[in-house]
């Protein structure tokens, strides 16, 4: 495995690690980000997954929300991948929302983008194998969450793989990507015109499935993307009937940006952590 240090800093007595590799998966080089408690009582330490948003990269998590402070009271490890694979002989699209910085966690099945953009896969197995090789004391529980489209990933991520994410959370998440324009987009694009492949990429598809992990979202009401591209009437209604755990708040005059994240971010931290002890 072709993994190199690239940073290391201290924050609040744990270690933020940033790596990069080359992804068998992605067939390309690609960073990475993981924060690692002090664990001074030697205990065994779950793993928090977060998926970043439309032209992030996995520093935008590290460097803007503070999480680190939470990670260490709450004992548990942080990993955050990129949000799509990388470099010169990667496709690429001009447009913000396709391409590179926005892979939206999926395999993708139509050229150019199926050589290359298989975030889904990467996250779920080759980052996973990683990721347990650099946790002392790794309790093997997980959870995941994220923000935008990487909440639409911790969704897709966390329900398609509910044996193993023991919860799932996120800020202003894509919920119904087959029906707003960021996820028409992206799902034509990368899986092809026919809608039927859509569905399992689509948080309002999934979440009829049995055996759910808890959720918790939380949604701006002065997001400038709501309510057109974070729609939440149809996963909430398929939620609903099927019985799911889910608690979709919404959080009075607060924005799309870090400064909203960073002001709840506690609370998520919280009820993973319920969730992973």
């Amino acid at each position: 495995m072709s993994l190199k240090l690239i940073e290391k800093h201290s924050s609040f007595d744990g270690l933020q690690y940033k790596y990069s590799h080359y992804s068998e998966v992605l067939q390309c080089d690609l960073t990475f980000s993981i924060y690692l408690p002090s664990n001074k009582e030697k205990k065994e330490i779950p793993l928090i997954w977060w998926l970043s948003g439309l032209t992030c990269t996995d520093d935008n998590f590290s460097q803007k929300s503070g999480f680190q402070r939470l990670a260490e009271k709450y004992q548990v490890a942080v990993i955050i991948p990129d949000t799509s694979p990388r470099g010169e002989n990667v496709a690429d699209d001009d447009a913000y929302d396709l391409g590179q910085g926005a892979g939206f966690y999926l395999n993708a099945t139509q050229n150019p983008w199926a050589k290359n953009y298989k975030m889904y896969t990467y996250i779920t197995d080759e980052l996973s194998g990683i990721a347990s090789t650099l946790v002392p004391n790794f309790s093997g529980k997980e959870s995941i969450m994220g923000h935008s489209m990487g909440g639409h990933g911790a969704l897709v991520i966390g329900m398609k793989n509910a044996a193993r994410f023991k919860a799932i959370s996120a800020f202003s998440p894509i919920l119904n990507p087959s029906q707003v324009p960021w996820g028409i987009k992206a799902f034509s694009s990368y899986l092809g015109e026919d809608k039927a492949n859509w569905k399992e990429w689509d948080a309002s598809e999934l979440i009829k499935e049995t055996g759910v992990p808890p959720i918790l979202i939380s949604q701006g009401t002065a997001d400038t993307f709501y309510p057109e591209q974070l729609e939440e009437t149809t996963f909430l209604e398929n939620a609903r009937k099927n019985n799911q755990t889910v608690n979709y708040e919404k959080m009075e005059g607060y924005d799309h940006s870090y400064f909203f994240i960073s002001t709840f971010l506690e609370d998520h931290f919280a009820f993973h952590v319920k969730q992973l002890r």
